[in-house]
This record gives C-alpha cells, sequence and structure tokens, in this order.
C-alpha cells in the first residue's frame, strides 16, 4: 500500500510543529524566537501548514477530572449488519453525542467500532448506554471497559518519522 503524497516539510517546519504540539498558544512572536526565525516568516509558514491541512486547529486542552468527567469507558460496539447505510447511520448519532470523545471503525476485533465515552459517574454511563448507544439501530453487541488510569495520553504526533523526507545533506 504506497503512502500519501506528503506536503514538503523542512527542518523549520518539524520545529514549528514540534512547538505548536506543546504549547498552540505561543504568540507568533514567541513561536518565531522559539525556532529561529523572524515573525513574518515564522507566520507564512504556519499559514503554509494551515492551508496544506497539516495544522488542522488549535484547542484547548481540558482536565477532565478537574470538570468532574472522571469516568471513562471504551465501549467495542458491534453491529447487526455490515451495510453503509447501518454505518452511515450509527456514525451520524454518536457524533450528536458531547460524551463521545473518539470513535473508530476497526477491524481485528469482534466489534466493528471503538468509542471513548467520557460521564462523571457509574450511574450517568448506565444512563448514556440505555438511552442512547442501545437505542441506535442496529447495535447488536455492547462490551465496556473502564479506564483505572491514564498511563499515556498525548495529543502529539510523532514527529520524528518526518524525518526521513528531509533531503539528506
Amino acid at each position: 500500500m504506497s503512502q500519501p503524497a506528503l506536503h514538503p516539510l523542512d527542518a523549520l517546519d518539524h520545529k514549528l510543529l514540534a512547538a505548536l504540539q506543546q504549547d498552540a498558544s505561543l504568540t507568533n512572536q514567541e513561536l518565531a524566537a522559539r525556532v529561529g526565525l523572524s515573525p513574518s516568516p515564522c507566520l507564512r509558514r504556519v499559514k503554509a501548514l494551515e492551508a496544506a491541512g497539516i495544522i488542522l486547529r488549535r484547542v484547548a486542552l481540558l482536565d477532565p477530572k478537574k470538570l468532574g468527567l472522571s469516568l471513562m469507558a471504551l465501549v467495542q460496539i458491534s453491529m447487526d449488519r455490515h451495510t453503509p447505510e447501518r454505518f452511515e447511520r450509527f456514525e451520524a448519532t454518536v457524533k450528536q453525542y458531547p460524551e463521545v470523545r473518539t470513535c473508530y471503525l476497526i477491524t481485528g476485533q469482534q466489534s466493528d467500532y471503538l468509542l471513548e465515552i467520557l460521564v462523571p459517574t457509574m450511574d450517568d454511563y448506565q444512563a448514556f448506554l440505555l438511552e442512547k448507544i442501545t437505542r441506535i439501530e442496529g447495535v447488536s453487541g455492547v462490551h465496556s471497559s473502564f479506564v483505572m488510569r491514564r498511563v499515556v495520553e498525548t495529543t502529539a504526533l510523532p514527529l520524528q518519522y518526518l524525518e526521513r523526507q528531509l533531503p539528506s545533506d
């Protein structure tokens, strides 16, 4: 399977991306100083990375526990039929639920989807499951696992693999 064509990136782009993954709230001045550019070329590069779709958006990361969202469930969902219509309906429905932090269509398991759910308590999870998930047409099985502790959690992508595309000197 071939890799999709990548937007050509250089070492400065890598530095920009790494700095923004660590702190997207940096001002253009701060970012430019951090990567060794003047502000105007720094801003042009960031705008180009946004235009290329490499930088999707900048967000604030919130602490779920400090907001009372202390229960995380990993939920495997099985569908009764594997038709585009069933999958489209399921996906459109779960996109509407703010409790769903991520939803993956998966393979290699007996389930079709893996969801990450955040709620305050087990009672809230039970209500979410019974009132929302199990009522989606086509859901034939649900298997829930509960996260005891987050060992690794990051939003940063492994940029070291981008080094392969840099021209060698």
